[in-house]
């Protein structure tokens, strides 16, 4: 039996690396291509990634797609200086072999969900929501052949991480955001509040050395690196992991919990730009768009990660 059909979309990262690693080793979920867009870095550096992390676990076979290079409407901004230089700062590993389809993300993604039966294919963007935007742009009729769309990003109890108000993913292109949460497809946000629930610990580090492996010593370099930032930042015992949460709640969705609510995304403001607000108490009284986790079982998380890190 086949697993979940899932797209990913991503921005990779040294969490978006994690989370590809999560996925391709999981037998529950098919992982039917990889689409990139310009976030944490650069699109060439996002896209190199991408390959980079494929051929780590052996999958040179899985498509990836080149996607947006630039925000709908904004400047490009991206975040060196938590990711480094090639956004995959940590671990030594060969440039990759395997090509970059010719095919642009957005057209990859209407043709993808165009072939399969409407509800069949997931979308999971990691990253900024630009190709997704795109994709809808293009052609709204997907809308109702989209499963669900489960998305990192935003915060709202937590607050923003690249402004007070305002989470990475959505800041960088909240035109986009505002597209994919006004788009009437089934949403699952899993925001700050959420993810920084998950933190990397020394003993997660020493777990992933004591495998032994490539990809194991490869995910502890990239994640020492990564939570560096975010331990100095924040005062925490470890950085927060964030996009593999995505890949965890499609197979493992026990270990959260949320609730449905209304998410509209401020995209005027420049106090708030790219703003979740997020109706928790439901004082709106608007119809409840998106479902947001809140609550994880960080130790079941690290577990289950750990123990598929350890199948590559």
């Amino acid at each position: 039996m086949s697993g979940r059909p899932i797209i990913i979309d991503t921005d990779p990262g040294q969490d978006d690396a994690v989370a590809l690693l999560l996925a391709l080793a999981s037998p529950e979920l098919e992982v039917r291509g990889i689409t990139t867009v310009a976030g944490n870095v650069p699109l060439p550096l996002t896209s190199r990634n991408a390959r980079v992390v494929c051929e780590l676990a052996g999958r040179a076979d899985v498509a990836v797609c080149a996607g947006a290079e630039r925000p709908l409407v904004r400047p490009l901004v991206t975040a060196e200086y938590v990711h480094g230089r090639t956004g995959l700062d940590g671990a030594d590993l060969p440039e990759p072999q395997m090509p970059l389809q010719a095919e642009h993300a957005a057209d990859f993604l209407v043709r993808a969900l165009r072939e399969e039966a409407p509800g069949t294919i997931t979308l999971c963007p990691l990253g900024p929501l630009t190709n997704i935007a795109l994709a809808l742009q293009r052609a709204p009729e997907i809308v109702p052949r989209i499963r669900e769309i489960v998305l990192m990003g935003g915060g709202f109890f937590e607050g923003g991480n690249a402004t007070p108000a305002a989470e990475f993913n959505i800041y960088v292109d909240p035109q986009a955001a505002d597209i994919v949460f006004t788009s009437g497809v089934p949403l699952t946000m899993l925001p700050l509040d959420v993810t920084h629930q998950a933190l990397i610990k020394p003993r997660h580090l020493e777990r992933l050395r004591a495998l032994g492996t490539r990809v194991g010593d490869a995910v502890a370099g990239w994640l020492e690196f990564f939570e560096r930032y975010d331990v100095e930042k924040y005062g925490l015992e470890g950085g927060p992991l964030h996009d593999p949460c995505v890949i965890a709640y499609l197979f493992h969705p026990e270990i959260f919990s949320g609730r449905r609510c209304n998410v509209r995304i401020e995209a005027s403001s420049e106090l708030t730009m790219g703003m979740t607000v997020v109706d928790w108490w439901g004082v709106t009284g608007l119809q409840p768009n998106c479902t947001v986790i809140r609550r994880l079982d960080s130790e079941a998380f690290f577990d289950l990660l750990i123990e598929r890190i350890a199948r590559l």
